[in-house]
């Protein structure tokens, strides 16, 4: 009991100092690194073809080129959370800077396939620890009147890096070269790590011993999955590798929830997927899945149909991808008046129309303009869904459990990302190809609508959601426990 009112003693000083900082700091040393991951997770897409020619790499090592960063940012996001509530958040989170700067220089400086893939694994390590852990620091770092504004812009500053990473990719391409798509990070990351050391303030998620083997099963779990499902529509669901990650990965981690149960200070604490609210990581399940296996498919089609170069195919998705930037943040002002189910709700419904508008306008001499509407539409509906789904997770979850459940859900996105391309790819491979425009369009079309279904899907389990009244119950109980 004494530990505990001490661990809670911290915690309430180490967030009465971090309040005393001007917002605006808070909000650039919370901000910068968010944009610097999460533009990196789709700016080497559009440059692609030109590394596969100077590093004369095989259409596998282009593959691992996306899915290293993917595996190793999925398979650590729970272990960094873990080891942040354990070692300190904001040491972990700068540590997770400091990797991912190193990476990118190492990426920069890559001569061989097997270099890029090496070093855009530790990107990915450095990126899990970046994001799960920003989420929670600004929790923390802000007054409560002020955190689902605050979670909006951050929903925000994550949109407009996904927005503008195929687009920074295809014109440092086209007006530079490759590597400076990796250099940029360098200076940033070198800024940033003093700036948020000096900004922000440590804080802990309580007193609990380091859970090894959590740790272990976790990320062993969550990589063997996500690798079996990358590598399923390649290879053949039904194959021995992909047979063999798929259900080894499922094994760790029936294992990891049976272990969990059991040990008495769990990485993962069970308790947090027992109340109503945790549908939420359903519904960010089915989203990541749906609208970014969408966007991997969509974004091709400009290339690939149309004739389009790589900037010039990233610039005509902006209404899409641009769209997040500016809704996110409003919709973070208005989630308390509104409640986050509603907001989600509506969200849900507008990207699987969207979605399904997209299927029908295309074609192979399809008119831009009769995308821009249905894009415009699909970026609200994801703009409704970024900061309200972490307001929700946030509010469900006491102030010790914040990182892990922070983690979790970030892991379930970017599962639930690996999954939508891949599912989504091998309907495409179902019934078209790349051989000719009219292949692709006979592919893409099936496999947008299936995005489309698996969006609706959780639209509807988005009614499971609390409304606003118990979600600001919620809040009020966080509050009183962290002021205990």
């Amino acid at each position: 009991m004494t530990e505990t009112l001490e661990t809670s003693t911290l915690a309430d000083k180490v967030a009465e100092g971090a309040r005393q900082r001007p917002l605006a700091a808070i909000l650039a040393a919370i901000g910068i690194p968010t944009f610097m991951v999460t533009l990196d997770n789709l700016v080497v897409t559009n440059a692609l073809p030109v590394i596969r020619t100077e590093l004369h790499a095989s259409l596998s090592d282009l593959q691992w080129f996306v899915n290293a960063y993917t595996l190793a940012f999925a398979s650590l996001l729970l272990t960094a959370a873990a080891l942040g509530d354990r070692l300190g958040r904001r040491r972990l989170y700068l540590a997770g800077i400091a990797l991912f700067t190193l990476g990118s220089a190492a990426c920069a400086l890559a001569t061989e396939p097997w270099m890029l893939i090496a070093a855009r694994a530790a990107q990915g390590f450095g990126g899990a620890a970046v994001m799960p852990l920003s989420l929670t620091l600004l929790s923390a770092a802000v007054p409560e009147k002020m955190r689902s504004a605050a979670i909006g812009i951050w929903g925000g500053i994550s949109g407009l890096g996904v927005a503008l990473g195929p687009v920074v990719g295809g014109a440092v391409v086209e007006g530079i070269n490759w590597q400076w798509i990796f250099w940029i990070n360098v200076p940033i990351g070198i800024f940033a790590v003093p700036f948020a050391a000096r900004v922000l303030n440590e804080s802990f998620g309580g007193a609990r011993k380091l859970d090894l083997v959590g740790l272990v099963l976790s990320a062993g779990g969550v990589l063997a999955v996500v690798w079996g499902v990358i590598h399923g529509a390649g290879d053949g669901w039904t194959s021995a590798k992909v047979l063999t990650g798929l259900i080894g990965g499922g094994v760790l981690l029936v294992v990891f929830v049976l272990w969990e149960r059991r040990v008495a200070d769990p990485m993962l604490p069970l308790r947090l997927f027992a109340r109503r609210g945790y549908v939420i990581n359903v519904v960010t399940l089915t989203f990541s899945l749906g609208v970014f296996g969408s966007i991997f498919l969509l974004a091709q089609y400009f290339q690939v149909v149309q004739g389009y170069s790589p900037l010039a195919a990233g610039v005509r998705t902006l209404p899409w991808t641009m769209a997040p930037m500016v809704v996110a943040p409003l919709s973070g002002l208005v989630v308390d008046r509104v409640g986050a189910r509603t907001l989600i709700g509506v969200g849900q419904v507008l990207l699987s129309i969207a979605l399904f508008w997209m299927a029908l306008a295309t074609g192979v001499h399809s008119d831009y303009s009769s995308f821009v509407l249905p894009f415009i539409l699909g970026g609200i509906g994801m703009g409704l869904t970024f900061a309200p789904t972490a307001t929700a997770v946030m509010a469900r979850t006491a102030p010790a459990d914040q990182g892990m459940a922070s983690g979790a859900n970030n892991t379930i996105r970017e599962v639930g990302v690996a999954l939508g391309v891949a599912v989504l790819a091998s309907v495409f491979a179902s019934r078209g190809s790349y051989l000719t425009p009219q292949d692709y369009v006979d592919g893409l079309i099936p496999a947008v609508k299936v995005g489309a279904a698996v969006v609706a899907v959780g639209a509807l389990f988005s009614l499971l959601l609390p409304g606003r009244k118990a979600t600001a119950e919620s809040l009020a109980e966080g509050t009183v426990v962290a002021a205990h």
